[in-house]
């Protein structure tokens, strides 16, 4: 299994604290032999009448160089999970976690936005300090 980013419990506590229930730690998505794993998977009753609500977390904490170079790494990531999760798991809604301050510059950025939105990435922004999610981008 890969190494958990530096943010992981952080946002794992935040998505309890909003009624999540943590389903997978991590979810794994395995295709014949080989298996990728996603951070975190999650669920949550919403109404009786929308049933549940399923979601897959991919949590990114951008501590490299540059903010650039760690968007490209994810979205490959990101894509990659997707177009399994699509076949595999289509119910569950994929996440990219990433702080605040990150989606604030990074992903408002013009050389970002066209690639959030030719690839349909839902974000989530957290702060880790606080334990809290404070946006949702679907």
């Amino acid at each position: 299994m890969p190494a958990r980013d530096r943010d992981h419990d952080a946002v794992k506590r935040a998505l309890i604290k909003e009624g999540w229930i943590i389903t997978h730690d991590p979810y794994r998505i395995g295709v014949g032999e080989e298996k990728l794993y996603v951070d975190l998977g999650a669920e949550r009753a919403i109404a009786a009448e929308r049933g549940e609500e399923r979601i897959a977390v991919e949590i990114k904490s951008f501590l490299g160089a540059s903010d650039l170079r760690d968007f490209e790494q994810a979205l490959g990531q990101y894509a990659l999970y997707h177009s399994l999760m699509s076949q595999l798991d289509p119910t569950r809604a994929l996440f990219l976690a990433v702080p605040e301050d990150v989606f604030l510059s990074t992903f408002q950025s013009a050389m970002v936005r066209p690639a959030l939105e030719a690839y349909e990435v839902r974000v989530m922004a957290f702060r880790a300090d606080e334990e809290r999610i404070v946006r949702w981008k679907r």
